[in-house]
């Protein structure tokens, strides 16, 4: 089976300016681009230092000492590639030129007020800005998408997400004074994700703790179930607390259709940074044979391929070879309306439980 599962590449790529020089431009951005062949013009830091490495590293022609540089110097096709910390988007789109094509890395802000500014920024500015929401470009995301456009899924009523690791978590002190962290910074891939194939959801119902070796950190270990109605069951279930080695760690998404069934293992956050290699097996039911996996080998996993689509789809959009980019605001502000749907959750908590009327 010849599976499709890369992005669609722009006729002519545009140059990319890219406004930020951290660990993620470090080990996603930059290798994915120059993986696709995309131009990066320019680069900017606050720690100049920082985006000249990365510039020697890439062969990036222009290293900025400020935004107001990178403005003055950019060209007239630029996208602007937003890999900034979520508070200094809103004062960074201002500054840009009006009517940018621009690709904002997720989160789109760190609460529901800074949601609500970036939108409105980027609306009064008239800027055509797309959320880095790349999972839904991973390799086994995008195959499983093609699994089922074709038919051979059948009718999606399941998608499960597992995630039992041990993450790291010094590894981004930038999360640890946040008064929200597994929701907002992690599981929102898996509720964009679940949006992506399923729609809005009616209801979102969530819970969100701490571990107690963590606790320095508001949370690390999330349920959340978002109700789709009674035929379809969508659930997201992580702990990063996981430290008992690799043995038992688990990390997969798995999708059911009448028809047939895959499951992913997203590699990269067991053994977290290493990762392991992923996998990827689909069972497709046959009414003359009992129901066999079989594994698939694909090319690329999440870091950093999946960046190539994201970035894909707003030069495609900025050339005019595709209408609408899949992961602009419009779309990832309801992405953010369910992750403050949870939060609401987490808050209000459910039944309470009638031990009284037990006795």
């Amino acid at each position: 089976m010849d599976i499709q599962y890369k992005p669609e590449l722009p006729e002519s790529g545009r140059p990319i300016i890219i406004l930020g020089a951290g660990g993620i431009v470090k080990d996603a951005h930059l290798p994915a681009y120059r993986q696709a062949g995309f131009q990066v013009h320019g680069i900017y830091n606050r720690t100049i230092a920082k985006a000249q490495d990365l510039a020697d590293q890439y062969g990036i022609p222009n290293v900025y000492a400020s935004v107001q540089q990178a403005v003055a110097d950019a060209p007239e096709s630029v996208v602007w590639d937003l890999a900034l910390m979520p508070p200094q988007f809103v004062d960074v789109l201002d500054q840009l030129p009006d009517g940018s094509h621009v690709l904002i890395q997720k989160p789109m802000g760190d609460s529901w007020e800074q949601t609500q500014a970036i939108r409105d920024v980027c609306q009064r500015k008239g800027h055509h800005a797309a959320i880095n929401c790349q999972l839904r470009f991973a390799p086994f995301v995008l195959a499983t998408r093609w699994l089922l456009q074709q038919g051979f899924l059948g009718e999606l009523h399941h998608m499960e997400v597992h995630v039992e690791v041990f993450t790291p978590w010094h590894l981004f002190p930038h999360i640890h004074p946040l008064p929200r962290v597994e929701i907002q910074q992690h599981s929102i891939h898996y509720v964009d994700l679940i949006r992506s194939f399923f729609g809005d959801p009616e209801k979102v119902y969530a819970r969100t703790v701490k571990h107690p070796k963590q606790r320095e950190l508001a949370s690390t270990r999330s349920t959340i179930m978002m109700d789709y109605g009674d035929e379809v069951q969508a659930t997201i279930l992580t702990n990063h607390g996981y430290d008992f080695g690799l043995h038992n760690q688990q990390s997969y998404i798995k999708w059911e259709g009448t028809r047939g069934a895959v499951k992913a293992k997203m590699g990269l956050l067991m053994n977290y940074p290493d990762g392991v290699p992923d996998q990827f097996e689909i069972c497709l039911l046959n009414d003359d044979q009992p129901p066999k996996w079989e594994t698939i080998a694909l090319e690329g996993s999440w870091f950093p391929e999946a960046f190539i689509g994201t970035m894909a789809s707003v030069q495609r959009h900025a050339e005019g070879s595709c209408d609408v980019m899949p992961t602009g605001i419009d779309d990832v502000m309801r992405t953010m309306a369910c992750v403050e749907a949870a939060y609401e959750s987490n808050a209000t908590g459910g039944c309470v439980v009638d031990y009284a009327a037990a006795r």
